[in-house]
Protein backbone atom coordinates (compact mmCIF):
# COMPACT_ATOMS: atom_id res chain seq x y z
CA UNK A 1 0.00 0.00 0.00
CA UNK A 2 1.18 3.57 -0.81
CA UNK A 3 1.19 6.00 1.76
CA UNK A 4 1.67 9.31 1.54
CA UNK A 5 4.41 11.84 3.34
CA UNK A 6 3.58 15.38 2.97
CA UNK A 7 6.27 18.33 3.85
CA UNK A 8 5.15 21.92 3.79
CA UNK A 9 7.60 24.53 3.00
CA UNK A 10 6.58 28.59 3.74
CA UNK A 11 7.60 31.48 1.22
CA UNK A 12 10.31 31.28 -1.12
CA UNK A 13 10.15 27.62 -2.70
CA UNK A 14 10.22 27.63 -6.87
CA UNK A 15 11.86 24.45 -7.25
CA UNK A 16 8.86 23.36 -9.61
CA UNK A 17 6.58 26.51 -9.87
CA UNK A 18 5.42 28.42 -12.69
CA UNK A 19 6.71 31.89 -13.41
CA UNK A 20 3.41 33.52 -12.22
CA UNK A 21 3.24 34.10 -8.70
CA UNK A 22 0.88 32.09 -6.78
CA UNK A 23 -0.06 32.72 -3.47
CA UNK A 24 -1.22 28.67 -2.27
CA UNK A 25 0.30 26.32 -4.95
CA UNK A 26 0.65 22.47 -4.35
CA UNK A 27 3.81 20.55 -5.69
CA UNK A 28 3.65 16.96 -6.38
CA UNK A 29 7.35 15.24 -6.02
CA UNK A 30 5.99 11.67 -6.73
CA UNK A 31 5.43 9.66 -9.74
CA UNK A 32 1.39 9.64 -9.54
CA UNK A 33 -1.14 11.69 -10.62
CA UNK A 34 -3.60 13.37 -8.00
CA UNK A 35 -6.73 15.11 -7.86
CA UNK A 36 -7.04 18.26 -5.92
CA UNK A 37 -9.48 20.06 -4.01
CA UNK A 38 -9.78 22.80 -0.91
CA UNK A 39 -11.34 24.61 1.68
CA UNK A 40 -11.01 27.77 3.43
CA UNK A 41 -12.88 30.34 5.42
CA UNK A 42 -14.56 33.33 3.77
CA UNK A 43 -16.16 36.31 4.98
CA UNK A 44 -19.41 35.02 4.24
CA UNK A 45 -18.47 31.41 5.50
CA UNK A 46 -16.70 28.17 4.06
CA UNK A 47 -16.32 27.19 0.49
CA UNK A 48 -14.23 24.11 -1.15
CA UNK A 49 -13.36 24.28 -4.88
CA UNK A 50 -12.23 21.63 -6.93
CA UNK A 51 -10.37 19.65 -8.94
CA UNK A 52 -6.63 20.75 -9.64
CA UNK A 53 -5.21 17.80 -11.73
CA UNK A 54 -1.72 17.83 -10.41
CA UNK A 55 0.54 15.34 -12.58
CA UNK A 56 4.22 14.10 -11.52
CA UNK A 57 6.43 16.98 -10.40
CA UNK A 58 4.29 19.50 -11.54
CA UNK A 59 3.06 21.76 -9.44
CA UNK A 60 -0.39 23.48 -9.65
CA UNK A 61 -1.52 27.21 -8.52
CA UNK A 62 -5.27 27.05 -6.54
CA UNK A 63 -5.19 30.01 -4.61
CA UNK A 64 -3.69 33.82 -7.12
CA UNK A 65 -4.24 35.71 -4.18
CA UNK A 66 -3.35 36.48 -1.14
CA UNK A 67 -4.21 33.62 1.64
CA UNK A 68 -7.96 34.92 2.94
CA UNK A 69 -7.23 33.03 6.24
CA UNK A 70 -4.32 31.09 8.09
CA UNK A 71 -5.68 27.75 7.70
CA UNK A 72 -6.52 26.00 4.40
CA UNK A 73 -8.02 22.49 3.81
CA UNK A 74 -6.92 19.91 1.21
CA UNK A 75 -8.34 17.29 -0.32
CA UNK A 76 -6.47 14.74 -2.45
CA UNK A 77 -7.17 11.69 -4.21
CA UNK A 78 -5.64 9.13 -6.90
CA UNK A 79 -6.93 8.73 -10.72
CA UNK A 80 -9.00 5.55 -9.26
CA UNK A 81 -10.85 8.06 -6.41
CA UNK A 82 -8.83 7.03 -3.72
CA UNK A 83 -7.94 9.78 -0.84
CA UNK A 84 -4.39 10.12 -0.82
CA UNK A 85 -4.21 11.98 2.68
CA UNK A 86 -5.48 11.19 6.39
CA UNK A 87 -7.39 14.41 7.07
CA UNK A 88 -9.41 15.16 10.06
CA UNK A 89 -11.78 18.25 8.52
CA UNK A 90 -14.91 17.33 7.16
CA UNK A 91 -16.43 19.39 4.10
CA UNK A 92 -18.05 18.57 0.91
CA UNK A 93 -16.95 17.67 -2.65
CA UNK A 94 -18.94 16.07 -5.84
CA UNK A 95 -17.03 14.49 -8.55
CA UNK A 96 -17.41 17.04 -11.50
CA UNK A 97 -15.69 20.29 -10.90
CA UNK A 98 -17.21 22.58 -8.38
CA UNK A 99 -17.53 25.55 -5.64
CA UNK A 100 -19.28 25.05 -2.80
CA UNK A 101 -20.23 27.25 0.12
CA UNK A 102 -20.82 25.90 3.29
CA UNK A 103 -19.15 22.14 4.67
CA UNK A 104 -22.15 21.68 6.82
CA UNK A 105 -25.18 18.49 5.63
CA UNK A 106 -23.02 17.27 2.22
CA UNK A 107 -25.29 14.20 2.05
CA UNK A 108 -27.99 15.74 2.60
CA UNK A 109 -27.48 18.77 -0.21
CA UNK A 110 -26.40 15.97 -2.65
CA UNK A 111 -22.73 16.66 -2.52
CA UNK A 112 -20.03 13.76 -0.94
CA UNK A 113 -17.89 13.62 2.28
CA UNK A 114 -14.62 14.12 2.44
CA UNK A 115 -11.73 14.45 4.67
CA UNK A 116 -9.69 17.62 4.07
CA UNK A 117 -6.21 18.05 6.04
CA UNK A 118 -5.63 21.03 7.67
CA UNK A 119 -2.62 23.19 6.53
CA UNK A 120 -1.36 26.05 8.61
CA UNK A 121 0.30 28.56 6.77
CA UNK A 122 1.80 30.41 9.40
CA UNK A 123 -0.33 33.67 8.54
CA UNK A 124 2.20 34.00 5.32
CA UNK A 125 0.50 35.60 2.25
CA UNK A 126 1.72 32.22 0.08
CA UNK A 127 2.62 29.17 1.02
CA UNK A 128 3.88 26.13 -0.34
CA UNK A 129 2.51 22.29 -0.18
CA UNK A 130 4.91 19.67 -1.40
CA UNK A 131 3.04 16.29 -1.54
CA UNK A 132 5.81 13.84 -1.62
CA UNK A 133 4.29 9.72 -1.94
CA UNK A 134 6.90 7.09 -0.87
CA UNK A 135 6.49 2.84 -1.52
Amino acid sequence: MRTMAVLIAAGGWTGLASSARAEFTICNQSLDVFNVAIGYDRSDGFQTEGWWVIGANRCVDVITEPLPTRYVYIYVQDVFGRSALQGSERACIREAKFSIHDEKDCWQRGFIEAMFEEVDTKEQERWTYILNARE
